[in-house]
């Protein structure tokens, strides 16, 4: 036991050497900083080759609604990454929740918040079922959310065929036409109003960070979820129960993708089987550009967002050069290959600062 103990405390020391290293990191390595300036850059770039690039009713109020969805899908994936798991079927716990959220205005004529909050439920639900799968059988999260993922594609399309006559939901509650269009110039006090190229569905997206950001950084619930995906011994060893923290951070990570579902139905206007079918590759582009690390243990909330802002500006600003679908998403994977690229050099460099230092 007394080595057992020494391992641990050893274990944390070093982590704690690492984190004060990476303070020292030289800035071209600081992942936040290089992407806000890549952001700004091609947006500056996209603005002077298409100009209609800074409309803000056409360009940037859809833009970044896209990105306030994306993000948290982002988010829903960066919760299990702080554990070392990781969701492949953020997409299909996505159509679950709207689904619910669908069904809830369509069959019981609940008022808008009521069937967020029943999306949100039936998210979570499923997210910790997946969790308490993996918790319990110990097989790999890469194989459960797989196999979550092919059932519910089946029962999510079964359950629309037997609810719907066109797959889809269409009844719209009151708010949520609003809540779609709406900017925050629709927002003023007095003679202040916001900007109309902010939708009003980015609320969602800022509670959603401040919820996160909060978690990982100010409660001890937090630091025992990023000890579990640092060194899961080590956690149990330390009296954490990581068996619950995995059902947690699964239960987190479905009630965000139910969350990103419902923020995609409104933005389109009907809650359809077809909702999240283009998740998957955003959820880990904007974690892993943001700095969450694969292995676990590091979680970005600011760097997710910042990851898929830049996904967004390339997306839009390759579309609005013409850039065919198939380009676009060759480029959306060189650039997923260069953040794991970039995380692979900033490991290496933070294991020899901790080296040079001690």
């Amino acid at each position: 036991m007394k080595t057992a103990v020494t391992r641990t405390d050893s274990e944390t020391d070093r982590r704690s050497e690492g984190a004060r290293a990476a303070h020292r990191l030289p800035f071209w390595v600081n992942q936040r900083l290089g992407l806000l300036v890549l952001v700004v850059a091609l947006a500056a770039l996209f603005g002077v080759l298409r100009p209609a690039f800074f409309d803000e009713r056409l360009v940037l109020f859809p833009l970044l609604r896209d990105i306030s969805t994306l993000t948290v899908v982002a988010l829903s994936q960066m919760v299990v990454l702080s554990i070392g798991h990781m969701n492949l079927a953020v997409g299909r716990m996505a159509a679950f929740g709207a689904l619910f959220a669908g069904f809830g205005y369509d069959r019981l004529a609940l008022p808008l918040p009521l069937g967020l909050v029943l999306c949100l439920v039936a998210g979570g639900a499923i997210g910790a079922l997946t969790g308490w799968v993996i918790a319990r059988t110990g097989v790999n999260s890469f194989v459960v959310t797989l196999a979550m993922d092919f059932a519910l594609l089946g029962l999510v399309s079964l359950l629309y065929s037997a609810l719907t006559e066109n797959a889809a939901f269409t009844t719209r509650p009151d708010g949520l036409a609003e809540l779609r269009s709406y900017s925050l110039a629709d927002i003023c006090a007095g003679p202040i109003c916001g900007s109309p190229a902010i939708p009003q569905l980015a609320q969602f997206t800022v509670l959603a960070l401040a919820g996160l950001g909060f978690l990982y950084a100010r409660t001890r619930l937090g630091r025992e979820l990023l000890l579990t995906g640092a060194n899961p011994a080590a956690a149990e060893l330390s009296g954490i129960p990581t068996g619950r923290r995995i059902i947690l951070a699964h239960a987190l990570s479905g009630l965000l993708a139910a969350l990103a579902g419902f923020m995609a139905a409104v933005g389109t206007g009907t809650f359809r089987a077809s909702i999240g079918d283009d998740f998957m590759l955003p959820s880990f582009l904007g974690a892993v550009l943001g700095g969450t690390l694969l292995t676990g243990g590091v979680v970005s909330v600011i760097g997710a967002l910042l990851g898929t802002s830049l996904v967004g500006v390339i997306r839009k600003g390759l579309d609005l050069l013409s850039v065919g679908l198939e380009s676009l998403n060759i480029y959306l994977g060189c650039v997923l290959l260069l953040a794991l690229s970039a995380d692979r050099v900033r490991t290496v460099v933070s294991y020899r600062k901790v080296v040079r230092s001690t």
